[in-house]
């Protein structure tokens, strides 16, 4: 295996809404681009042209599906998207910047949808075993309150099919990406979102840079 490959790197970004992934995303892979890193970036649910067509269903205010037809779905356009886009990026050696990933499950499907019943997350937990062979080397979670996210996501675009949840849904999403955060806090760490786009930059930065070794 050539050096470019064993250094390529699996980085996902998480975070409830309005938080700023897309920003953090873009100026991620502005300063990998200074530093001649190669990577693709990419998105989830979507990243493949069939788990986009999915995106699109699973986004649409008109979709009315049940928890476990949606987690389903959910876990269909990753395992697309897995198998067409991440690994074979990765095996060529590109880096990999995904716009969430497995601990969005948890979170919005785990914690949002199942108000963190045991059932649920078991049922993730065993999809993730059999349909997710990779995880993040290194997981970002925009971490900021709540309502000021939602706010900020009301004010960019229209609402799609899960922003227009109540905010006890997202107070539950919160708490599945803290769970998680604590669980896994060698793979996942806390970014602070507050504060100016520039600032925010800097602390993901400071947590990418030891991956370039």
């Amino acid at each position: 295996m050539s050096e470019a490959k064993q250094a390529a790197r699996f980085i996902s970004f998480e975070g409830t809404e309005g938080v700023g992934k897309s920003t953090a995303i873009a100026n991620l892979c502005a300063q990998l681009d200074s530093v001649g890193i190669r990577y693709i970036k990419t998105r989830e649910p979507g990243g493949s042209t069939f788990a986009e067509q999915l995106r699109a269903l699973l986004l649409d205010v008109n979709t009315q599906i049940d928890d476990d037809t949606e987690l389903l779905l959910m876990f269909a356009a990753r395992s697309d998207h897995v198998q067409r886009v991440i690994l074979p990026a990765l095996t060529a050696g590109q880096w990999v910047i995904c716009d969430r990933f497995v601990d969005s499950s948890v979170a919005y499907q785990g914690y949002g949808r199942g108000q963190g019943e045991i059932q649920m997350l078991d049922k993730i937990d065993s999809l993730i075993a059999n349909f997710v062979p990779r995880l993040p080397d290194l997981t970002l979670w925009l971490d900021m309150p709540v309502q000021e996210g939602i706010q900020r996501a009301y004010q960019r675009s229209a609402a799609d099919r899960f922003e227009q949840e109540q905010l006890d849904f997202f107070e539950r999403v919160y708490e599945g990406f803290y769970q998680q955060q604590q669980a896994h806090s060698q793979r996942i760490k806390r970014v602070d979102a507050s504060g100016d786009a520039k600032q925010v930059s800097r602390r993901v930065w400071d947590l990418v840079q030891p991956l370039l070794s």
